[in-house]
């Protein structure tokens, strides 16, 4: 991994610049995704078989999934499998319940009502990838908060698999099956979401699409984006790591590994104003990296331009520049690590002291996985309940209650030069 050195870096420094980041660039994938979206548009059905077999080598003559087959993967997933996304789920569902709204009700006068309405979106598509790696977890993440919010519509769809003769990897259907998601697409990338957006052949279409992808999908989600909601632009994945002296370099190595072995674009970041520490971490991921499965990917994840090693004076630079940094998942290895945890104001998520690593996050601890990539955690959040349901106003007014602000309202009608809507209360008071 690469060093950065910031020690003594001026107020003028832009950490958000300095630190390593992925070249994710959606805009130079506009023009190829753009082709991708139409053709599903005028051409349905043949342009997402057509796609699938350029993009997935090999062509799915149904889309959708039959529900033979759902209940078959359910049947032959191996309990112990089975018995941990059962507890995943349990522990995601409980803390999705805790965060439902309740309306808010606000009596501004007598007669005078406005009703805060939380109302679950109708109909959403859910996006689960299956490049590199068949991500079950990513079915639960976007499942569980849909159906607590209360949608009544779920349709999920991910990538056919060569493996398995272009059905969805079976460890995904069965997770759907075990959620109760009957409407499954062996469908993949920006097609997807086309589908999703436009209704094609037997997905109708929905209001929401949620989920993360490669650049495709996400180019797609930003292109259709006003025909339907999205939840976010989530890119590959980036873990950062604040930590000191304290800190194991062992467990600090192994969850850099973790991330990195998503993808060979996926960031890991370790701040530290400890060369000992930033040392003994390059040490032990040579030993790490060198007895795992997929080291091609991860050396090439550690090497790249969107991970490295940043020095900084102290851990107050450090939490500059991890706010700056606003990472998806950022884990806190410090002595007192809670209050530095706290001060955190731009995260997807944070993962507090040495027995919270990222990995824990991404099945079962409660929390999402699904979260804000690229900086984006500085004005977004990750998936939730919320992301699954929409305001609503409701205006409850007596005569009395319009009585009281009518002159009001006639008066900024008039400031504004539109005497129609002053006429629409006046008249209510000229009888």
């Amino acid at each position: 991994m690469r060093r950065i050195d910031l020690r003594g870096a001026d107020h003028s420094v832009d950490y958000r610049a300095a630190v390593p980041r992925a070249d994710f660039d959606v805009e130079a994938a506009v023009p190829a995704v753009h082709a991708i979206c139409e053709d599903v548009r005028i051409r349905g059905l043949d342009a997402i078989r057509e796609l699938s077999e350029k993009f997935d080598g090999v062509r799915v003559d149904d889309i959708r999934v039959a529900p033979e087959a759902l209940a078959e993967a359910l049947d032959r997933l191996d309990p112990d499998i089975r018995a941990a996304l059962e507890e995943s789920i349990a522990r995601l569902r409980a803390t999705c319940t805790a965060e439902l709204e309740q309306d808010a009700v606000t009596d501004l006068a007598p007669g005078a009502r406005v009703t805060h309405r939380k109302v679950p979106v109708g109909r959403v598509g859910l996006y689960v990838p299956g490049g590199l790696a068949p991500l079950v977890s990513s079915v639960l993440m976007n499942v569980v908060p849909a159906q607590t919010a209360g949608v009544e519509s779920i349709a999920l769809a991910s990538p056919p698999q060569r493996e398995f003769g272009g059905a969805v990897h079976p460890t995904i259907l069965a997770a759907c099956a075990l959620l109760g998601v009957e409407e499954v697409y062996a469908v993949g990338g920006a097609q997807a979401i086309a589908m999703f957006a436009y209704g094609t052949g037997p997905c109708r279409r929905v209001d929401l699409v949620t989920g993360p992808g490669n650049i495709y999908t996400v180019t797609a989600k930003r292109l259709l984006k006003g025909l339907i909601g999205i939840d976010s632009e989530a890119g590959p994945t980036e873990i950062a790591i604040l930590a000191d002296d304290t800190a194991d370099p062992a467990y600090v190595a192994a969850d850099l590994l973790s991330q990195a072995e998503h993808d060979p674009l996926a960031a890991a970041v370790l701040v530290t104003p400890s060369e000992r520490l930033a040392e003994a971490v390059e040490v032990e991921l040579e030993a790490q990296v060198a007895a795992t499965k997929h080291v091609e990917r991860i050396r090439t994840s550690l090497a790249g331009q969107q991970s490295g090693v940043v020095l900084v004076d102290d851990l107050e630079q450090g939490l500059d520049v991890v706010n700056a940094y606003a990472a998806e998942h950022l884990e806190i290895h410090t002595a007192d690590a809670s209050a530095y945890a706290a001060r955190v104001r731009n995260a997807g998520a944070i993962f507090v002291g040495p027995y919270a690593p990222v990995s824990l996050g991404d099945y079962c601890a409660g929390s999402n996985h699904v979260l804000p990539t690229a900086g984006c955690a500085c004005h977004s959040s990750g998936l939730s309940v919320r992301a699954f349901t929409k305001s609503v106003h409701v205006v409850d007014y007596t005569r009395d209650g319009l009585e009281q602000v009518a002159r009001h309202v006639v008066t900024l009608a008039e400031a504004e030069d539109l005497p129609g809507h002053g006429a629409a209360v006046s008249v209510r008071f000229q009888q």
